[in-house]
């Protein structure tokens, strides 16, 4: 018997910016839908107003595309700048589906699967204080048996005018066991676990039930998040099950597709089931084991965007954080990616993220680009979209494209990242050039500095311009005025390009031309001699 294709699913909230640790969850979902021939969804968890602005979610969308991890269904961002989505089973933003959880809610009140809850966090938190008293244990549990409210109680609550918020009934006893794909069978004894309120006094879903709801609506079948959502897996079960069952309304119909029906959402595909599968990933940590956070660096991809790492680079090396191929390799495309990915095989040990390697990964990856395809990735740190100055206009013109294609073999076996550029770029994508300090004074205040650069000025006037004829110019000048190569060429590196750190100076030279390096040459002539003491 074949499998059904599974479908998998990646719903953060929209806080603005994503970590590192969600975007490995979400190319993991990614991978194990493209392996086998499934559907990936992104799903917007947006029922926190507090935390989901347009911006927030703009930036969201922004950041999982540039990533490359390309959605079949979900909330898209069009060129107007306005929100759409694709995909028949939407929409994919919970603030647009309250209905649906109402409708749900209505009906596992009528099944008998919940009871209200009518304390105020005050009353709630006594209550908790009074249970440890008494045990002498840990946090207590709620249960039905022990904490839902007399008749009389409620009475009472309800003439006070206190809303209630709904509880789930969970079983009092035995256990619960969850096949989950990295972890094996998970077992839960039903005694230590709290029935979850899923549904507020004011009305709005809580994540449990949001989340489970919209699982089983959108044909969900694999479960993959991160081990920080375990603990709520046993409460999900029993959702799930309460969610395809029957319907206490509609005699013969599930209670997911009555309520589907009611509100007017897309029903089920034929042949859905509650999810199959839980996988619950291990956590991302720093080097030092301790949970990945800013303490750490760069932690969000949005960041490590404007640093300049391709989305190539942080796809392989993401993959690579709980996961490797039997062959143990490290560098893998996307399609050998998607190849070999297998949930199954995801260790159970957090995964340590080591920017030094993620850099070197990612200058490995830049020296493997052409030339044009190196140029075009370098412009959005040129022209101000990524930060930095602004050095290109937007488009380029074609002038300066042609000297970002001169540049980037000059620097490509330099940089480890892309916003590097900004390092190198000003001295020939500016017609002047701003002498370091620290390299003036270091290198124009040794003998020979103002020679050097004065002999440079009238080799390189009337040589043929070509890398050969500037390199034979420049290498005869030691011999004529006695003194190291060195001491030639650190001051004429400093005149052209500002800085005693540049690219290779014969190229330098060639790609500044003729006008701008005589002319840098010569204004460098006062700087050179004012570090002297010539006045």
């Amino acid at each position: 018997m074949s499998v059904p294709a599974p479908r998998m699913r990646f719903c953060p909230a929209p806080s603005g910016w994503l970590h590192v640790g969600s975007v490995r969850a979400a190319l993991y979902n990614y991978l194990h839908a493209r392996h086998h021939g499934g559907v990936f969804v992104f799903r917007i968890e947006d029922t926190d107003a507090s935390r989901a602005t347009e911006d927030s979610m703009r930036s969201m969308l922004e950041a999982l595309a540039w990533v490359g991890l390309d959605w079949d269904e979900g909330p898209t961002l069009e060129a107007d700048g306005s929100f759409g989505e694709r995909g028949a089973h939407g929409p994919y933003r919970q603030s647009e589906r309250a209905a649906l959880y109402g409708a749900v809610a209505r009906r596992l009140v009528a099944a008998g699967a919940t009871y209200p809850d009518h304390r105020t966090p005050d009353e709630l938190e006594l209550w908790r204080e009074q249970q440890r008293a008494g045990t002498g244990e840990g946090p207590p549990v709620v249960k039905a048996s022990t904490f839902e409210h007399t008749e009389e109680e409620l009475a009472a609550h309800a003439g006070e005018g206190h809303a209630a918020s709904l509880r789930l009934r969970t079983p009092e006893a035995g256990e619960v066991v969850v096949d989950d794909l990295i972890r094996g069978a998970v077992r839960w004894d039903w005694a230590t676990i709290s029935d979850p309120v899923i549904v507020r006094s004011d009305g709005s879903a809580t994540y449990p039930l949001a989340n489970s709801v919209d699982d089983v609506a959108q044909g969900v079948s694999v479960i993959c998040r991160g081990e920080d959502l375990l603990s709520v897996t046993p409460r999900q079960v029993v959702l799930h099950g309460l969610l395809v069952g029957p319907d206490p309304e509609q005699a013969g119909v599930a209670l997911i597709d009555a309520a589907l029906a009611e509100v007017g959402l897309p029903a089920r595909a034929e042949g859905w089931a509650a999810p199959a599968a839980f996988a619950h990933l291990p956590m991302v940590v720093g080097m030092d084991r301790k949970k990945l956070s800013k303490r750490h660096g760069s932690v969000s991809i949005q960041e490590f965007r404007r640093q300049g790492f391709l989305p190539e680079t942080l796809r392989n090396y993401l993959a690579l954080l709980g996961w490797a191929p039997g062959d143990g390799r490290e560098r893998l495309t996307d399609e050998e990616l998607i190849a070999l990915f297998d949930l199954g095989q995801v260790g159970r040990s957090a995964a340590a993220f080591d920017v030094d390697k993620l850099m070197a990964f990612n200058g490995e990856r830049i020296r493997d680009l052409g030339v044009d395809e190196l140029a075009a990735r370098l412009v959005p740190y040129l022209d101000g979209t990524e930060g930095g100055d602004v050095l290109v206009d937007a488009p380029p013109t074609a002038g300066q494209l042609l000297v970002l294609r001169g540049l980037v073999p000059l620097v490509q076996e330099r940089m480890q990242r892309l916003d590097e550029v900004q390092r190198y770029a000003p001295a020939f994508l500016r017609d002047e050039v701003t002498l370091d300090p620290d390299s003036v004074a270091k290198v124009f205040g040794k003998a020979g500095s103002v020679e050097a650069i004065e002999a440079a000025q009238r080799v390189l006037a009337d040589v043929d311009w070509t890398l050969e004829a500037i390199e034979a110019a420049l290498r005869g000048l030691p011999e004529e005025l006695g003194i190291g190569f060195g001491k030639v060429a650190q001051p004429v590196r400093v005149a052209v390009t500002g800085s005693s750190v540049s690219p290779p100076l014969f190229e330098s030279v060639e790609l500044l031309g003729r006008e701008r390096t005589l002319a840098r040459l010569a204004a460098a002539l006062p700087a050179a001699r004012a570090a002297r003491g010539e006045g």
